[in-house]
């Protein structure tokens, strides 16, 4: 039987990180190369590779405590794997359906709303002020994404000069 606990831990880990991490290459990719391929590639990519890898490293992570069962272990491992890989592949439907421009800030919606609507009802159910949760990860998201343009937008001056 699969734990609360692990479902959330692997769920939570798979939401935060396949928006953040998603939308960071997304955001940087788009204004360093203007490239819906380079996009819709690096989704992909990420989807698959980034999602392996969180579910190894929150598996290791939770071993390292040695306060988990191997089913707990796997189950973490599982959960963080399908929710990072459908939250990262739910930004390629923006990026097919709009122009580039338009998918990203779609996107970004589609992040935020992701973050909110976990960080308040995860708040909820630990009795904390959902709103101070939103806010503090709706931030962090936002200066993700922000360094991310800035970067891509550095880079693509660097190259274009």
């Amino acid at each position: 039987m699969v734990t609360k606990q692990e479902l959330w831990k692997g769920i939570g880990f798979g939401i935060t990180s396949g928006v953040i991490t998603t939308l960071g290459v997304i955001v940087g990719l788009h204004s360093g190369t203007q490239s819906r391929l380079a996009v819709l590639v690096a989704i992909l990519v990420l989807a698959v590779a980034d999602a392996l890898s969180d579910a190894m490293g929150i598996h290791i992570s939770e071993e390292a405590e040695n306060q988990h069962s191997t089913r707990e272990l796997w189950e973490c491992a599982l959960f963080t794997f399908l929710s990072k890989l459908c939250v990262a592949l739910s930004f390629i439907i923006p990026v097919l359906l709009f122009e580039l421009y338009i998918a990203i800030l779609v996107s970004v919606i589609w992040g935020l709303v992701l973050i909110t609507v976990f960080s308040y009802f995860m708040a909820k159910s630990q009795s904390q002020n959902p709103w101070k949760v939103v806010l503090e990860h709706v931030l962090i998201t936002i200066l993700v994404v922000l360094f991310a343009h800035y970067l891509g937008d550095f880079i693509h001056q660097l190259i274009v000069i």
